[in-house]
């Protein structure tokens, strides 16, 4: 595992002009960026990875703070997630088993109805819930990164978890 220092190198090195050092950091970026996106775009979650991957490529050299890397990637990766899904607006054409990875706890079929519940959410609803929930972002960081107030966290929150039961009762 490399550290936030090597990080920081691999990124002025990819600033520089170092071909091999881009593509080892976006080789890090990648999985990390289709675990954040996914959940959030679900069946065009790779879509917006790729997405994603492309404007961290296109943007590196803007980034003043080589150590704040992976908030940033994340930052970009969120927001691509909720750009392609509302571009599609297509309701997709079966499940998407973004949650296999995570173990469902007594129950097997649970992350099934979950990705069933979040499908039928809002994108941003889908965003603050899995940015509070799986990544355990506090409501100041998730307003950093949809670069919202917090104000309008909690009220996506309130209402995403609102609708999450709803939708969970059907």
């Amino acid at each position: 595992m490399l550290s936030e220092s090597d990080d920081a190198s691999l990124v002025r090195a990819a600033q520089a002009g170092d071909a091999m050092a881009m593509h080892d950091l976006l080789a890090r970026l990648e999985p990390a960026v289709g675990r954040w996106c996914g959940p959030i775009a679900l069946h065009d979650g790779p879509d917006a990875a790729q997405e994603a991957l492309t404007t961290i490529f296109q943007k590196l050299g803007q980034l003043r703070e080589p150590a704040a890397l992976w908030s940033w990637a994340r930052r970009i990766a969120i927001r691509a997630a909720i750009r392609t899904t509302r571009q599609r607006q297509a309701v997709p054409p079966g499940p998407v088993d973004w949650f296999a990875d995570i173990p469902a706890p007594d129950d097997p079929e649970l992350h099934t109805d979950i990705t069933s519940v979040l499908e039928r959410l809002a994108p941003e609803h889908r965003a603050v819930l899995v940015l509070r929930g799986v990544e355990g972002l506090t409501e100041t960081e998730i307003a950093d990164v949809l670069d919202v107030p917090a104000g309008t966290v909690r009220s996506r929150l309130f209402r995403a978890r609102r609708r999450f039961r709803q939708e969970w009762q059907r």
